[in-house]
């Protein structure tokens, strides 16, 4: 059906920059070939205006008040915060605004989990549809690797985080299923430990849609974008979640690629392999066995889950699961576990010094302007349809 499409279109978008190169030289490489000018890249945009100035109203107050309202008509205008990263009255401001999203947030936790969170700690977030390749159980896999390290020191000056999973699987997508029940048996499980002190919380919500989104990404302040590189063809909540101020903690996959060379490499965390890297890999026969073997904390994590630390009532409940990954890590989770786990640390520093964190925070939400729907629509009339406005 793609080769039928690719022969019946004019011009065919591969919606990020990294997916269009990838689609010329996989999926349609001899088609490429043929009608070298019919793959185009036009990245795709988010409806700027519904995810700030409707999802988050208090955030687009401080920003209007800094820069003036004119960037609700042209999202570039954004890119004038810039300027004032450094301004620790506007941190102030937002960071009181964020304040406000995550303590609306908590309650609505409270309500659909009965779980108190504190709204003063690092607000973790994955939100997606429940994928292998979008890697929700690397994402749990290092959070069991924190709950293991924090029983471990249970007297350690911990940093507050709350781990926010929330997402959708296909019916009949028994892995994902699993996943799901792993997320919300590793949360019982922390959530209900007296030695971690309320340090860490986990929660998955439940029946996740656009309106609980618009809940979830004002109040976010890492964006958990860790998918395996170069199966993630663009991506948009990497884009409304940077937009709304969040650090992205990713892969270099999809969009994150173009919101690095927006943001710079100074305010997203970057990890693992890349999408050449995770090609010769599978190449070259990918063993997980020697990953864990080479990682004490993948080990312990993997015998955790494996041994029923988390499954009281069925102890081999993931049995199969970590066997999967053992014996065919399709989506290389564990060739970037101890990258990942690295990153998180970096997270952790960065966090713990805030006029430093809020200014990553500050050039994220002026630097993606260029991401809005807006942008990309006029790309398409201009180059693929040819059309003009009416007057």
């Amino acid at each position: 059906m793609g080769w039928l499409a690719f022969i019946g279109s004019h011009k065919v978008n591969g919606v990020s920059a990294l997916h269009t190169d990838l689609m010329k030289q996989t999926v349609f490489r001899d088609l490429h070939a043929l009608h070298p000018g019919r793959i185009v890249n036009k990245t795709n945009g988010i409806t700027f205006r519904r995810w700030l100035s409707q999802a988050n109203p208090l955030l687009t107050d401080v920003i209007i008040d800094a820069i003036g309202p004119e960037m609700l008509d042209d999202p570039t205008q954004l890119d004038k915060l810039a300027a004032l990263a450094d301004d620790t009255g506007l941190h102030d401001r937002l960071m009181a605004a964020r304040r406000e999203n995550k303590i609306a947030l908590a309650k609505i936790i409270m309500e659909r989990n009965e779980v108190k969170v504190d709204p003063d700690a690092l607000f973790d977030v994955q939100i997606k549809r429940i994928h292998e390749y979008k890697r929700q159980l690397l994402n749990i896999l290092e959070t069991v690797a924190v709950y293991n390290a924090m029983r471990a020191q249970p007297m350690r000056a911990w940093l507050p985080r709350v781990k926010i999973f929330a997402g959708k699987a296909a019916a009949s997508y028994h892995t994902a299923k699993l996943i799901i029940k792993l997320a919300n048996d590793v949360a019982r499980t922390v959530n209900t430990d007296p030695t971690l002190r309320g340090m860490l919380k986990v929660v998955f919500l439940p029946n996740y849609n656009v309106s609980l989104a618009e809940r979830i990404i004002p109040a976010a302040d890492l964006s958990e974008q860790i998918s395996t590189a170069g199966l993630e063809a663009s991506g948009t909540g990497n884009m409304k979640l940077a937009l709304n101020g969040a650090l992205t903690i990713g892969t270099l996959d999809g969009a994150n690629v173009e919101i690095k060379e927006h943001v710079g490499d100074d305010n997203i965390f970057i990890f693992g392999l890349t999408a050449q890297e995770v090609e010769q890999k599978k190449r070259a026969g990918y063993d997980a066995r020697e990953a864990v073997a080479a990682s004490a904390t993948l080990r312990e994590v993997l015998d955790s889950v494996a041994g029923g630390t988390f499954s009281p009532d069925d102890p081999g409940r993931y049995r199969g699961l970590v066997d999967g990954l053992l014996n065919h890590d399709t989506f290389l989770v564990t060739a970037d576990f101890d990258a990942y786990f690295a990153s998180q640390r970096a997270v952790y520093k960065k966090w713990r010094d805030r006029p430093v964190w809020m200014r990553s925070s500050v050039i994220n939400t002026a630097k993606v302007g260029w991401f809005s729907s807006d942008r990309t629509i006029r790309e398409y009339a201009e180059e693929i349809w040819n059309v003009t406005p009416s007057a």
